[in-house]
């Protein structure tokens, strides 16, 4: 998820933590404790993707690919992040050092914020389609969820409403909401938000400033947020696991020869009806395999396909596969060829440990999942410029997402 969800959330579970635990005995005590909650559960919410900082220790594309969402996004090595946050807590805050002394419902809170903070990273990255390996060094696999879009609007009205409602100075509160919505609005004229998501992240917006405005209302206006939150994955899971079945089935029917290895599934912003995919199958008879990207609407008959968010689309052409569902296009390549550089090419190998959906070709690879985003395909690896190169060193142990197509 990007830095703005993963701020907003852990502001709003730290602020759920405050308000269920007893308040401290004087009113100054009590102002630091809010602080420290919200400030530790957002840090801790961002902390795992200070490996920004360790791309630079493999060359691109490899750098980004296999140092983010790597060892710091790892159960295990949340452990010393946890511990290095809470030193850096104690060491720079007297007045939070001077409160966790003597309040132990402050050190049960700050415990609390960041244990919740870290496994909340981990769990909203797990929920969109670049996914996460959270068990390595004991388990190497990636994890994908294929249910969240990585930048999702209902995360910000349902956390970001209640904390902005909390702002005590008027003018700033309506600022901070007038920004929201005409965020929400801008989204929405660039193509990334259909005319009904606006509406329902505008009314869910209003409905949870008008709880919140209730004064002794603030702690159910952020437990509704957490429902609603929690509610909205439950039905994406659910939608896209009946969007990949309708892919699966129609692929299949098109070609029941071949083997079909995986769907990565994307949603659309706040729109549980519209996902795009990247399939892979294979034909090991015919040594070849082919992945195809396409579009997917699960009530075709209310909102066709080509009628989801314009800004999340494909250019044409596409033709249709089956009843609800477009193909943008396809590619094929020699299972043999993908094989033998693997076993030739270091620099293809160590990227081969990232790419879900490889795709070989015109002397480059590239993941198609992320064929068509804004700044281009950040996973592009010039495979000519790899020649006479030395191996990549500090390569991490992943499991290559497509084990499945290089073992003969």
């Amino acid at each position: 998820m990007d830095n703005i969800t993963h701020t907003v959330v852990g502001l709003g579970v730290g602020e759920l933590v405050q308000r269920s635990l007893p308040a401290e005995p004087d009113l100054a005590g009590q102002h630091t404790r809010h602080r420290l909650l919200l400030t530790a559960c957002a840090a801790a919410s961002n902390f795992p993707d200070l490996d920004l900082f360790l791309s630079r220790l493999l060359p691109d594309p490899l750098g980004y690919l296999l140092q983010h969402r790597g060892h710091t996004h790892t159960l295990l090595y949340e452990v010393p992040q946890a511990l290095l946050l809470v030193a850096l807590l104690w060491l720079l805050w007297p007045n939070a050092r001077a409160l966790l002394r003597r309040s132990r419902h402050a050190r049960v809170g700050l415990g609390a914020a960041v244990v919740l903070g870290f496994l909340l990273h981990i769990g909203m990255d797990f929920l969109n389609s670049y996914g996460v390996h959270p068990f390595y060094p004991f388990d190497g696999r990636w994890f994908y969820g294929d249910m969240i879009f990585i930048i999702e609007p209902v995360f910000w009205v349902a956390f970001g409403v209640p904390l902005i409602m909390a702002v005590g100075v008027p003018w700033l509160r309506w600022l901070l909401l007038a920004g929201l919505a005409a965020a929400l609005c801008y989204f929405a004229s660039r193509g990334y938000l259909g005319a009904v998501s606006l509406a329902a992240l505008l009314a869910l917006g209003a409905g949870l400033a008008a709880l919140k405005a209730a004064r002794r209302r603030s702690r159910r206006a952020m437990a509704l947020a957490l429902l609603a939150s929690v509610a909205f994955v439950a039905a994406q899971g659910l939608a896209s696991a009946l969007a990949r079945q309708r892919v699966q089935a129609a692929l299949q029917a098109a070609d029941p020869q071949a083997r079909l290895h995986d769907v990565a599934m994307t949603a659309f912003p706040a729109q549980p009806l519209c996902w795009s995919f990247v399939s892979i199958e294979s034909k090991p008879a015919a040594d070849s395999y082919r992945l195809r990207r396409g579009l997917i609407s699960l009530a075709p008959g209310w909102l066709p396909p080509l009628q989801c968010p314009s800004g999340l689309l494909d250019p044409p052409p596409h033709s249709a596969a089956a009843s609800g569902i477009e193909l943008y296009g396809q590619a094929s390549g020699s299972l043999a060829e993908l094989r033998r550089l693997d076993a030739g090419n270091c620099w293809l190998s160590a990227w081969l440990r990232f790419a879900r959906m490889p795709l070989i070709a015109d002397g480059a690879a590239s993941d198609m999942r992320f064929a068509t985003t804004p700044r281009g395909n950040f996973t592009t690896l010039d495979l000519a410029a790899t020649a006479g190169r030395a191996c990549p060193a500090g390569i991490p142990a992943w499991i290559p997402p497509r084990a499945d197509l290089l073992a003969p």
